[in-house]
């Protein structure tokens, strides 16, 4: 896609500690640039069940890939253990169930500081700035509180429908979960025992035949991806749907899911509950503890939307008295905006993107 653009593009690869072996694609200039002379860094992460992928999907002047290379920005996209891109460990399978043994905290701990420290290698610079949509942000605030000397590596996050605390979430996917969360077994029955909706069969029927623009199958696209993330039809661009819907959902762990409907479950930020008798022996404790949010020092920018069913006005507004590093927080001025659109809406660029580049400029070294 990108190349089909006429934009340039790297694929990289990296190894973190715990041996998984994760895919990044970098989009190092804009379409009319040809020097390689240094340009500021940005760094991107995607959200749940997505990939890089969800950056260029929309096309030059929509997609936010796009229009940061164009901007004069050296574009990195990460790719988080288990979906598309990353789907490699040095002894384990995919078909194993050992692979999928992690959940958002482990993309935190373990995933972005090896991309981070594998761009600012490549790049020769100090300090990133970091954009994160969704998940991407929750893998953030893990990165930053239990490993703050990374903090030191963030010049700005900007991050694009926060969540961490998520107790007012309107979803009904995770509202249904979470009562069964105390009970792993069940919802891994529910869910599948390892991964959950993986890039395959699925995504292939909905990108040839059901998501096109003249299928009346189409409004059940839309309708699986409003249940998930709230409804605005205004801003889904019809015939783009097809393209989201063969790259989305990209895969990811079940465990992930459950984290999340732990985390609506107990009103806390908190890493994984195992259970009494196994938190005991993970973290010497029998409740799971929380994340230090003020162990975070990178400048943070909040944005979010009111009809954003996973990232709450109120549940934004608690992450910002907890997080001592917040210095703007941003409401999109659209009544619908939803949680997808930050990514994909037909006017993020004017509702959104235009703010960001103003806010990103203030941070180029």
């Amino acid at each position: 896609l990108i190349r089909k653009y006429g934009y340039p593009c790297e694929i990289h690869r990296v190894y973190t500690e715990d041996k998984y072996i994760l895919e990044m694609h970098r989009v190092p200039h804009g379409v009319n640039k040809t020097s390689n002379s240094s340009r500021p860094v940005i760094f991107l992460q995607h959200g749940l069940l997505s990939s890089s992928a969800e950056w260029v999907l929309m096309r030059p002047g929509k997609g936010l890939a796009y229009i940061l290379a164009d901007a004069g920005y050296d574009v990195w996209m990460g790719n988080a253990r288990g979906n598309t891109y990353s789907r490699h460990h040095v002894s384990t399978k995919p078909t194993q169930s050992s692979f999928w043994q992690f959940s958002w905290h482990e993309i935190g701990h373990y995933d972005l500081p090896a991309m981070i420290d594998y761009v600012l290698k490549e790049t020769g610079v100090d300090k990133v700035q970091y954009i994160g949509f969704s998940q991407g942000t929750t893998a953030f605030w893990v990165m930053a509180s239990t490993r703050p000397e990374y903090n030191n590596k963030i010049s700005a996050m900007h991050a694009l429908a926060p969540i961490a605390f998520i107790s007012n979430i309107k979803s009904p996917l995770i509202k249904t979960l979470g009562p069964f969360t105390n009970s792993l077994e069940l919802v891994m029955k529910m869910l599948g025992a390892n991964e959950f909706l993986p890039n395959g069969k699925i995504n292939e029927l909905a990108g040839e035949k059901f998501c096109l623009e003249e299928a009346v199958t189409q409004v059940l696209c839309k309708n699986l991806l409003f249940l998930i993330c709230g409804f605005n039809n205004e801003q889904l661009n019809n015939t783009m749907l097809p393209v989201v819907l063969g790259h989305t959902p990209a895969g990811a762990s079940t465990k992930q899911i459950i984290h999340f409907g732990q985390l609506y479950n107990s009103n806390k930020f908190v890493q994984f509950d195992y259970g009494r008798f196994k938190n005991r022996r993970v973290y010497g404790s029998r409740q799971p503890p929380s994340y230090n949010l003020t162990a975070i020092t990178s400048p943070v920018f909040l944005h979010y939307a009111d009809n954003d069913w996973l990232s709450t006005p109120t549940d934004v507004h608690r992450l910002m008295l907890e997080l001592p590093v917040v210095v703007g927080k941003y409401r999109v001025p659209m009544k619908t905006f939803n949680h997808l659109d930050f990514v994909f809406a037909n006017d993020a660029n004017k509702l959104i993107y235009d703010r960001l580049l103003n806010i990103m400029s203030q941070f180029i070294n």
